[in-house]
């Protein structure tokens, strides 16, 4: 039998041992769950070369600043033709007199040869003088410096509301023309 005077001590020394288990369970699966999905040491996907964090395009004529991308993440392919980015932020700080246009999207993928840029995922833009639409898909032609889609998109300026499938948006003269099933109203003061 066990003398009463060990019974405290043997208590005391179960409940430290029981504690420091304990912090060290809570410890190493806190520390699993935060570890990145990717780290150096891991292999990236088979079509994957280069995986940026906080990664930033530009396009850059004659000397100006056409657009700039930021995006939370940009994957390349081993191509090394297309990006795939997500969290993506775009601007064109320059679009002459009509004053810049901010595009926000989930996710999407950036052509390096053709400079076209598809975004997907709660695509939403806003103009300086305060257009602003929303669709699930756009893509911006580098070439013409033109978004198109062809998807539905609700378009709101001023007074104006207009649901509407199908969309091209000039970037220059911000000018948006609307293909099929437009349905629109004006909202009087």
């Amino acid at each position: 039998m066990v003398s009463p005077a060990y019974i405290k001590p043997l208590l005391a020394l179960l409940v430290v041992a029981a504690i420091i288990g304990i912090a060290t369970v809570v410890l190493r699966n806190d520390s699993s769950e935060s570890a990145p999905a990717h780290s150096a040491n891991q292999p990236l996907p088979h079509n994957i070369d280069v995986v940026l964090k906080k990664a930033r395009f530009s396009e850059i004529q004659d000397g100006l600043v056409v657009w700039e991308l930021d995006a939370e993440q940009a994957d390349y392919d081993k191509k090394g033709d297309t990006a795939y980015l997500s969290d993506i932020r775009m601007v064109f700080p320059h679009a002459k007199s009509h004053g810049a246009v901010t595009v926000t999207a989930d996710y999407g993928e950036y052509s390096t040869s053709t400079k076209n840029i598809r975004l997907n995922g709660h695509v939403h833009a806003v103009t300086e003088a305060g257009a602003r639409f929303t669709t699930s898909s756009i893509i911006y032609t580098g070439a013409t410096d033109q978004f198109s889609t062809t998807y539905p998109v609700v378009f709101r300026q001023q007074r104006l509301l207009l649901n509407a499938v199908g969309m091209d948006f000039g970037v220059e003269n911000q000018q948006a023309r609307f293909y099929s099933l437009v349905d629109a109203a004006v909202r009087m003061k």
